[in-house]
């Protein structure tokens, strides 16, 4: 700062109380003066109006003349070095590699800058007009720099080392077994891969950082854009950096695997490749908000400390571009077609943009791009809830009407209960989705006692998931009428109901719906058995009972016994032949039936036999009708529900 004190010569000289008042009022009326900020003339005018008050400043011309060549002189020397560098001659050598000339280069712009605050009174206007042109020339050359730093200096995104330290994916589900019958299409077109397995980004760890631009150039661009605000190009600064940060920005959404599409364009592409650009898009997110964004609000807290409105313009600027492009998938995304496939891969947007806004609020990110941002989650919202209940629909409108072979367990019961399995890891999210939707579910889930209080009390995603289960259960039992054999369709019932509760009992499902669901349904598998063994055993045993043969055991007619016989062996051959074809999955189940079985018709063949089979085995053709003892038939009860017919010639193999 140039400041002008100096007095005449006789004043100076006094030497006593009257030179140094002299002094004090000389500098006092040029203080008063300069700190009114007007233009030059009137300040001359205003300290000659003083001159003609006080004969101690009589001698203000030659003081004015020194002040003035003191700025001629220091303008000179700045200028000289700021239009040298322009000139080309030092101006091609990167600014990193020339640090001295750097330091001289700034030092100049500061003293002109200097000059032009503490302009004398005195100064004409080829002073002033020659250092706003230094001034001038200095801004375009430093906005040029500023622009190449920036440039030159950005760090790559590393998408594979900063996925690797982050990713830590556990599956929530994958099954070993084929859960979707490739034939079973109907079922809203859903892909097996679906559903079998889903992946979910573990959260980022608050540590994790990285460097958007190299430490080194930082400082440079500190010292840069501090000039260029201070002599009046903030806006020009502003517009460079915002530019090239956010190009920079798309560049790391492009490593991340987003690409600029169209509503039209998202809403177009299949879902095998959607489902990809979804699973990128939720990793953009976290990435994008909590690393980059935040890096990129402390790069503009440094590089543009001296200026708030710098800093926000800047930040946000740069980060509306960056948001703007995923908040724009996401909103195709949440208007596109519904589809229980995309349930999973929507609540994973919705939880990572939710798990963000903390960020953005620390940012102080843009009110309105803020205003965006919750607008896009309460889009994915709504389309959370709206494909929640389009699978719902699915489940309750599924016709197909091909009965799967020998009882197995329908393709719609794999899907259906892998579908709730996975739901369980988003139970918090889905209580808040479906927190006031209506309670028509209720009333197809209230018991016998009419608790319904109790039912109301239960949090959101169990009532949906009760009712979804509930009509999955009316869907099978009027799948289980495809069947002609009445037998069948209890083992039918059984193969799916229990595979109902294991997925639930081996679950997080089991948490949401609770040991009585599954006490429930495990005496439910018990009446099938029950029912079961009636339909399939009842013509058979009745074969075996002492109505209608005539007599006692001794005097029995010998003709209604060999009908009896020949009418259980038709019998238990026939069952044997159609239910060795029979498919009961669980070993436990299997055995449990065979077991139920033996007890119920191993005794009565022993028993009947016991009472009457000496008549006929000492007869001619005896073994044309006691074919089997007990112990036979308990052998044969072994080949039961594997699933393997076997033929008649097998059975008669076996017992011979």
């Amino acid at each position: 700062m140039t400041t002008t004190t100096t007095t005449s010569s006789s004043a100076s000289g006094g030497g006593g109380e009257g030179g140094g008042a002299d002094d004090r009022v000389m500098a006092t009326a040029q203080q008063i003066v300069n700190s009114l900020n007007t233009t030059k003339n009137v300040r001359e005018d205003m300290l000659l109006i003083l001159s003609s008050f006080d004969n101690r400043l009589s001698n203000i011309s030659d003081l004015i003349k020194t002040d003035s060549d003191s700025q001629s002189s220091i303008l000179d020397a700045a200028e000289k070095i700021i239009l040298r560098s322009d000139s080309g001659i030092s101006s091609s050598v990167p600014w990193d590699e020339s640090p001295v000339e750097v330091k001289e280069y700034l030092s100049a712009v500061d003293e002109i800058l200097d000059l032009l605050d503490n302009l004398s009174v005195e100064a004409d206007s080829e002073v002033l007009d020659r250092a706003e042109t230094a001034v001038q020339v200095a801004m375009s050359r430093l906005e040029d720099e500023f622009r190449k730093i920036l440039m030159s200096n950005k760090v790559p995104l590393e998408s594979e080392k900063l996925y690797g330290s982050i990713r830590g994916f556990s599956p929530s589900f994958a099954s070993s077994e084929g859960e979707i019958d490739e034939e079973f299409t109907s079922f809203g077109e859903v892909e097996t891969e679906s559903v079998r397995s889903h992946e979910r980004g573990a959260s980022l760890g608050n540590d994790l950082f990285v460097d958007l631009i190299n430490s080194e150039a930082v400082t440079d661009l500190t010292d840069i854009a501090d000039r260029m605000i201070r002599s009046g190009y903030e806006k020009e600064c502003v517009q460079v950096y915002s530019s090239v940060r956010r190009d920079a920005l798309d560049e790391c959404l492009a490593t991340l695997g987003v690409e600029k599409l169209s509503i039209e364009e998202v809403q177009k592409i299949e879902w095998k490749s959607l489902n990809e650009k979804m699973k990128k898009w939720v990793q953009a997110v976290k990435i994008g908000v909590r690393l980059l964004l935040r890096g990129e609000r402390r790069l503009c807290d440094v590089i543009f400390y001296g200026s708030d409105s710098a800093r926000e313009v800047c930040f946000n600027e740069t980060a509306k571009g960056c948001l703007r492009q995923l908040f724009n998938f996401a909103e195709a995304v949440s208007i596109g077609r519904r589809s229980s496939e995309k349930l999973f891969r929507i609540l994973d947007m919705y939880d990572a943009l939710s798990n963000v806004f903390p960020y953005l609020e620390g940012m102080a990110m843009d009110g309105f791009v803020y205003g965006e941002a919750e607008g896009v989650l309460a889009g994915l919202g709504g389309a959370a809830r709206g494909t929640f209940a389009e699978f719902e629909n699915a489940v309750k409108s599924e016709t197909s009407r091909k009965p799967t072979l020998g009882g197995e367990i329908h393709p719609l019961t794999r899907y259906v209960m892998n579908y709730v399995k996975l739901l369980v890891d988003y139970s918090d999210t889905l209580n808040l989705l479906l927190e006031n939707d209506d309670d028509d579910e209720l009333k197809g889930l209230q018991n016998d006692d009419g608790e319904r209080s109790q039912l109301a009390s239960m949090a959101p995603i169990t009532r949906r998931l009760l009712a979804l289960l509930s009509t999955l259960e009316s869907n099978l039992e009027e799948k289980s009428r495809l069947y002609e054999d009445g037998a069948m369709q209890y083992i039918f019932l059984m193969n799916n109901i229990l595979y109902m509760v294991q997925k639930v009992k081996d679950s997080e499902l089991i948490r949401i719906l609770g040991d009585q669901w599954v006490r429930k349904h495990r005496g439910q598998i018990r009446q099938y058995a029950t029912a079961y063994l009636r339909a399939a055993w009842s013509k058979a045993l009745s074969c075996l009972k002492d109505e209608g043969i005539g007599g006692s055991s001794n005097s029995a007619s010998k003709v209604a016994l060999k009908e009896r016989f020949k009418n259980f062996n038709a019998c238990f051959e026939e069952i044997y032949r159609v239910q060795t074809g029979w498919k009961v999955p669980d070993p436990q189940l299997r055995e449990e039936l065979r077991i139920s079985i033996s007890e119920k018709v191993l005794p009565a063949y022993r028993s009947f036999m016991g009472r009457f089979g000496n008549q006929l085995e000492s007869g001619r053709h005896a073994g044309k009708y006691i074919k089997y003892t007990p112990d036979d038939l308990e052998n044969y009860l072994v080949d039961l529900f594997e699933g393997t017919p076997l033929v008649l010639h097998h059975l008669r193999r076996k017992s011979s």
